[in-house]
């Protein structure tokens, strides 16, 4: 059981006045019921329901008002609530319209119990058995695999996290911080395979529970497929969506299949809402605030890079390159980056932002946006020189800020560089192991901490 920052975010939703029942929102086997018992140690009762077994389903299908509901629990559960916080757990609550309803009871009238709520496959069967949640009357959290961070954590590695929390990061802990991201970029953050390769440290110890996910992930097909038609084409867009990964996708014939764009548009949604992929769709604009154009193709984020490198076979290439951005022509690189981005923000769905412009014979495309006050910084994952970063230039031509960064296997500098119309505007440029660190990076640089040579 490894610390999550998820629990930090449990203690200040616990500590909340305004607190709502929580939805624990994410993919199968990221940690969020390990996590939530962790978290139940900061009370004096604990009380887990499971709504994948019978005896804890029948609970709710009883239909109790929610005082009543409350004493049941006590009484089957042999608990008492005592004078002390009680965390109530309902896992895999899409089992349960009956339950899905209690939440808002528990708001309304037992404010005094912590209440938190988990499922897999929330939003599919919800959808698929028109069940929503009480408007208004709860709240949500969203659960990713391990971040850099907290494989650092897991590794126990106390030095390494703390120099790496660092701003700016001493320039002689960076080669071992990068070598420890490159272990992390390699196997991925799902925790029983972050578990297993501190126990062993053996990539081929791990190739059994890559496949164990992976199976689960085919088997969940059946609870929200409906015929033969729709669990082949789900089927084919999981087995495909590695491959696919970090690259701008057309629905059809995705995957060099024959399946038309409706078909796998709904199939590749449906992986989507069980958050094992993300579909990023680009936005256009300089400044915020700016809406994703759903227009324009969107970019294909994989729910894990370690997961991904097993089923595209590209965890030997990680033993012949040192820098990530030669695996898969630098797919691999942004790929990860796009995790720690997802991962900064607990509060909101998987997603970042990327920037086009399409025009004819002039396309261009920043691999990342983010926010700052009231700017968009632009961010490249990028190898070699500077001439290589035609659609940063192009992005600060029109910028009316002077910051961007590039993300590299380089040193950390920053550097004052001009664009082909002689704009001037200053660079970061980081290694991209601090890609989790970005934020901090970012007002770092803008405050003018970072020399610009």
């Amino acid at each position: 059981m490894f610390f999550r920052n998820i629990i930090n975010e449990l203690i200040d939703w616990s500590k909340s006045s305004s607190r709502k029942p929580l939805i624990l929102r994410g993919a199968r086997q990221v940690g969020k019921t390990t996590a939530v018992k962790m978290f139940a140690k900061e009370f004096d009762t604990f009380i887990y329901l499971n709504l994948e077994k019978k005896s804890d389903l029948e609970i709710f299908q009883m239909k109790l008002p929610v005082e009543k509901l409350m004493d049941y629990i006590f009484l089957t559960k042999n608990k008492s609530a005592g004078n002390g916080r009680v965390l109530i757990f309902i896992d895999e609550i899409q089992n349960s319209p009956d339950a899905i309803a209690m939440l808002r009871y528990f708001h309304e009238s037992l404010p005094e119990y912590f209440v938190i709520a988990a499922g897999s496959l929330l939003e599919i069967i919800m959808a698929k058995n028109e069940i929503s949640f009480p408007v208004g009357r709860v709240e949500y959290r969203f659960m990713y695999p391990f971040t850099f961070e907290e494989f650092l954590i897991a590794c126990g590695n106390e030095q390494a996290l703390k120099l790496y929390n660092t701003i700016p990061c001493p320039e002689f802990a960076i080669p071992k911080i990068m070598e420890l991201f490159h272990t992390y970029s390699m196997i991925g953050g799902m925790p029983e395979i972050v578990a297993k390769y501190i126990e062993t440290e053996n990539v081929s110890d791990l190739k059994t529970i890559y496949q164990s996910l992976f199976l689960s992930y085919f088997d969940d097909v059946k609870k929200y497929a409906s015929g033969t038609k729709e669990i082949e084409v789900i089927r084919h867009a999981i087995e495909s969506a590695p491959f696919e990964a970090g690259s701008r996708i057309k629905f059809q014939g995705f995957g060099n299949s024959n399946y038309q764009s409706r078909e796998m548009g709904e199939a590749l949604r449906t992986l989507s809402r069980a958050m094992l992929i993300s579909l990023i769709y680009p936005v256009t604009a300089f400044n915020p605030p700016a809406m994703p154009d759903r227009k324009k193709s969107p970019r294909l984020h994989f729910l894990d890079t370690g997961l991904l490198n097993f089923a595209t076979n590209a965890q030997p290439h990680f033993f012949k390159y040192d820098d990530l951005c030669s695996i898969n022509k630098g797919k691999i690189a942004e790929h990860i980056v796009g995790q720690e981005l997802i991962g900064i923000d607990s509060a909101s769905p998987s997603n970042y932002m990327f920037w086009v412009r399409e025009k004819k014979q002039s396309n261009a495309e920043v691999d990342f946006l983010v926010q700052h006050l009231h700017r968009f910084i632009p961010v490249e994952v990028k190898s070699g020189a500077e001439g290589k970063l035609r659609s940063l230039h192009l992005f600060m031509e029109n910028s009316d800020h002077p910051y961007a960064v590039r993300l590299y296997s380089g040193k950390m500098s920053a550097e004052e560089i001009s664009t082909n119309l002689n704009k001037k505007y200053k660079l970061l440029n980081l290694p991209y192991c601090f890609a989790g660190k970005i934020n901090d990076y970012i007002d770092w640089f803008v405050k003018g901490k970072g020399d610009v040579k």
